[in-house]
């Protein structure tokens, strides 16, 4: 893939990388604030939260609430899950989530602390600002969102689990496309099943958290199902477009 045909974020990605190869930023630094690295790229900062994203699923670097983005020494990261995307089916990858992401948010309703709770609200409030600005398809604040719970977990492994799902997740067509059609046919609906797992989350109910996650999945997965199935008609059309190009009605000269 080009240079060019890149998602912007994944190109400031590489950049941010090559300076902390060349030393520049090196292991254990802080990565500069989000408006120093806009500034530096010329991009937005939810370009540069995005690229922070890639760069966290890579385990290059890792977040931490309150404190900032510190750059990690190569291979650190939990290995296995970043050359999914090239064998795993988008259904086994959403099953995945809805059991880990389930369990997690159960977790993390008893284990959460008021500023993650503060985060996870502001996190709420970006998304609904994405609605508003006619954005619902942006993964920045959404992915944020989940990212709080998946650290309130207080468990590394599941954190990082969660972390490279998503980036499996945004390499696979059809389930980014599903997630797409999800956002855009109902962004209202999707700020409330967020807003009912943040509510679980204040009352630290596992029980209403998990289920509230497990619901949240469950419209992705009908997207999914109607995603490919569209596809299918789609494929079956073409076929017989081209044969009926091929073999026209009415023709004699056979």
């Amino acid at each position: 893939m080009s240079n060019l045909n890149k998602r912007l974020y994944r190109q400031i990605a590489d950049k941010i990388l090559l300076l902390i190869e060349s030393g520049e930023y090196p292991v254990g630094s802080r990565l500069p604030s989000e408006r120093e690295l806009a500034e530096r790229f010329l991009v937005s900062r939810p370009t540069i939260r995005e690229a922070v994203i890639a760069l966290e699923a890579k385990g290059r670097v890792t977040v931490k609430t309150g404190s900032g983005v510190y750059v990690l020494e190569p291979g650190a990261e939990f290995g296995g899950l970043a050359g999914l995307a090239k064998s795993v089916s988008p259904f086994e990858l959403i099953e995945s989530r809805v059991f880990i992401e389930g369990e997690a948010a159960a977790l993390a309703a008893v284990l959460i602390t008021e500023s993650q709770l503060t985060e996870l609200g502001k996190a709420l409030e970006d998304m609904a600002l994405e609605n508003i600005e006619g954005d619902p398809v942006s993964i920045v604040a959404d992915r944020k969102f989940h990212s709080i719970i998946s650290e309130a977990t207080n468990n590394r492994v599941l954190s990082l689990m969660i972390s490279q799902l998503w980036d499996v997740q945004e390499e696979l067509d059809n389930i980014r496309l599903a997630h797409q059609a999800v956002c855009m046919k109902d962004d209202a609906q999707r700020l409330a099943e967020h807003r009912a797992i943040f509510d679980a989350m204040v009352e630290k109910d596992s029980n209403k958290a998990r289920i509230a996650m497990r619901n949240h999945f469950s419209r992705m997965l009908t997207a999914l199902h109607e995603t490919i199935e569209q596809e299918a008609v789609s494929e079956v059309q073409r076929k017989v477009s081209k044969m009926r190009e091929r073999f026209p009605v009415g023709r004699m000269d056979l």
